[in-house]
């Protein structure tokens, strides 16, 4: 059976228990349908790059389908019905991710922004002092002064 991993938003008024309840019910229609659910991960409460129906933030929920297109079908057309559904996304893949998804994993953006000595300069060097300008009372010389 083809592999897929569906990703559903929901609107940020209602609990993370009816947000369960919904992802119940998507399980439930993927059964019926011949097929399982792998895994299901709620990613939580989560901000929206820009707004949409009015909502500034949406539950997020990763859901991991081994199941016959017509299930997917089904379930895609039931979400589309369901008002409490900002969006959905469903991606066919050649294989399910084992373990967390990447949103789940410790490491993710925060961990890799370090302080300004830590990046390096466009010209390539880095500062000792981890500044991009020359200290005051001091004069850094280019290569087009005479």
């Amino acid at each position: 059976m083809p592999l897929y991993e569906h990703v559903v938003i929901a609107r940020q008024d209602i609990s993370p228990q009816q947000v369960e309840t919904l992802n119940d019910s998507m399980k439930s229609i993927i059964e019926e349908g011949g097929g399982k659910v792998a895994k299901t991960e709620y990613w939580g409460l989560r901000t929206l790059t820009y707004r949409i129906k009015k909502n500034r933030k949406g539950h997020y929920t990763l859901m991991n389908i081994d199941s016959p297109h017509a299930a997917v079908a089904e379930m895609e057309r039931q979400l589309g019905l369901n008002e409490d559904v900002l969006r959905f996304k469903t991606f066919r893949v050649e294989e399910l991710e084992e373990g967390e998804s990447a949103m789940m994993r410790k490491g993710g953006r925060d961990d890799r922004r370090g302080g300004r000595d830590d990046r390096p300069r466009r010209d390539g060097g880095f500062r000792k002092d981890g500044g991009d300008r020359p200290k005051e009372g001091t004069t850094e010389k280019t290569g087009d002064e005479s």
